[in-house]
């Protein structure tokens, strides 16, 4: 288990991740990248419950996605169903993550925006752009631009469809769906590709 997770997160969580893993028997599986999540819990039809992790997530967002799901996988188990992302959930979560927020896990420039996030953490990180950012490192995915990056009445390209970048509501971007003429809501860290 210590070599497939160094590939994935730093070495000092390594044994608190070993310790959860075991602790509660976590079975988990990394698989490629997903579009539309990071991780997920499910409990298979033979009972047995299942977290998976996707392989392209960096060091800092992969331990974070993975102690989120494991917050699932205690709550499931001490709480039966409950809501997802629920009061119970946000306790184990927060409880679980405490001792990764220290900075021989964490770079000391992340610890605030995780310590902001953790007062009342959210289904996805995703939704807090600092976070998101941060966790990034502040780079897009190769190829790929942050959609406050771009210049208004850009044609970009999410999840293959095309949109036109119009403007700034409070905190999300209002973009054109170039096939349906929709106008849909962007958070500033969608990651897009630039149409010339």
């Amino acid at each position: 288990m210590r070599e497939l997770l160094s590939k994935y997160i730093s070495e000092a969580a390594i044994p608190l991740v070993e310790y959860l893993i075991q602790e509660h028997k976590v079975n988990l599986k990394i698989v490629h990248q997903r579009q539309t999540k990071h991780g997920d819990f499910r409990t298979l039809p033979n009972g047995k419950t299942q977290i998976t992790v996707n392989n392209n997530l960096n060091k800092h967002q992969f331990l974070l996605t993975l102690i989120h799901e494991i917050a699932h996988h205690v709550t499931y188990r001490k709480f039966g169903r409950v809501q997802p992302h629920g009061k119970e959930w946000k306790t184990v979560f927060q409880h679980l993550m405490l001792p990764f927020l220290q900075p021989n896990i964490y770079p000391k420039k992340i610890l605030p925006y995780l310590a902001n996030y953790f007062k009342n953490p959210k289904a996805s990180t995703d939704t807090d752009v600092k976070l998101s950012l941060a966790l990034r490192e502040g780079m897009a995915e190769t190829g790929k631009s942050f959609i406050f990056e771009i210049p208004s009445g850009s044609v970009f390209s999410f999840k293959n469809i095309p949109y036109k970048k119009g403007k700034k509501r409070r905190t999300r971007y209002e973009c054109l769906n170039l096939n349906n003429k929709r106008v849909y809501l962007f958070n500033q860290n969608a990651e897009v590709s630039l149409v010339k």
